[in-house]
């Protein structure tokens, strides 16, 4: 029964996520976190890290990696192939349009009057997974309550990937050394 429902919830989240991974998060967060209650929003916040440091689609990563906490090798087949089917799908059949009519301006008049929705859903993810990681006791934005590290190296990594135009690589692997820096500082005795 838990495989039926990894595959089904995936295969909602693979149908109705247009715009690629991120704009899948909400999505995946509403499934896994709200519906069935199978991760923490703490764990959903790790899931989203652990997704982005591994190579491979956003969405494919989480649906593996909620699949595999739930139900072992086999959680993880069902789900990911439920996250996936639907795109094949998808795109064999505008493939077949495409090679059949070639003239796509209905198509991209419909993917353009998606695209803001796409927008949309991206900045959700990211102001949900930035309350979630500033203020993990889940208040939200209480001052008294605010992980200052984690803001720390948030503004940080903004300015070396902005201003500095580093590379998010490079930037990753120091956000999680500072991270580390700042959890062997908060072990040390006062």
């Amino acid at each position: 029964m838990i495989y039926l429902e990894l595959f089904l919830s995936f295969l909602q989240i693979g149908a109705l996520s247009f715009g690629g991974g991120y704009a899948a998060m909400p999505l995946i967060q509403n499934q896994v976190v709200s519906i069935h209650g199978w991760l923490t929003m703490k764990e959903f916040t790790d899931l989203v890290t652990i997704s982005q440091m591994t190579p491979g689609p956003i969405a494919i990563n989480s649906a593996t990696f909620v699949g595999i906490k739930i139900a072992g090798i086999g959680g993880a087949a069902v789900a990911t192939l439920g996250c996936i089917l639907p795109s094949c799908i998808l795109v064999t059949l505008i493939a077949k349009l495409y090679l059949k009519y070639r003239d796509m301006t209905l198509l991209q008049g419909v993917l353009g009057t998606l695209r803001p929705a796409v927008v949309a859903m991206i900045a959700a993810a990211g102001v949900t997974i930035s309350v979630s990681a500033f203020w993990p006791a889940g208040g939200g934005p209480v001052l008294a309550e605010t992980d200052w590290s984690l803001v720390v190296i948030f503004l940080i990594c903004l300015v070396l990937l902005i201003k500095g135009k580093k590379n998010p690589v490079l930037v990753m692997v120091l956000a999680g050394v500072m991270k580390a820096g700042f959890y062997w500082l908060g072990q040390l005795p006062v």
